[in-house]
């Protein structure tokens, strides 16, 4: 159970209200994360206002999810592996690349530098090497690439900080964290 309160798309008020009716028509649905994300309707704001200028980004769809993957991996957030699981299938990367996103991996050469990239960002709190860049560019990244990779590590970071500091009640077909099954 959630230890932060659900926001009831229902009984929802004033910004939070427009704000979940937004995600309501986007998705078919509000998960349960949104939910609690609508007690602060500026935080869903920009969250969805960051989600979406990424969304409009040069990064593929697919190469989103999988950074997503990963991180949620690396940060051990299962709430998130679960739905980013469930989104990847939906953008078409079969179970192999799933996997592999989560291990931090892609077996497309310019999608395993982002990933690559992304992980490195995360576990190192921004403090990359040089060489790290320039392997990224030498896969194919250009600078608004990389822009967008810093930009998924913090919202994806931000998303699994969340959920799992609220322990967020998984509202997706509930994947198991790699560590978890040792695979």
């Amino acid at each position: 159970m959630s230890r932060i309160h659900q926001i009831d798309t229902t009984t929802a008020q004033g910004e939070a209200r427009e704000l979940l009716g937004q995600v309501e028509q986007a998705l078919g649905g509000v998960p349960n994360f949104t939910q609690v994300l609508a007690n602060s309707p500026g935080t869903l704001a920009g969250v969805l206002g960051l989600l979406g200028g990424l969304g409009r980004g040069r990064l593929e769809p697919k190469t989103r999810e999988r950074i997503a993957l990963a991180i949620a991996e690396g940060n051990g957030c299962q709430y998130c592996v679960s739905a980013h699981t469930a989104l990847a299938e939906q953008t078409g990367l079969d179970t192999d690349e799933i996997t592999a996103a989560r291990r931090g991996e892609s077996a497309d050469p310019k999608a395993d530098a982002a990933v690559k990239l992304a992980l490195s960002i995360n576990e190192n709190r921004g403090e990359i090497a040089p060489w790290e860049i320039h392997d990224a560019r030498a896969a194919g990244l250009d600078d608004a690439e990389l822009v967008e990779v810093i930009g998924h590590v913090a919202l994806n970071a931000f998303t699994n900080y969340l959920a799992k500091s609220v322990r967020v009640e998984v509202d997706f077909p509930e994947v198991e964290l790699l560590a978890k099954t040792g695979a």
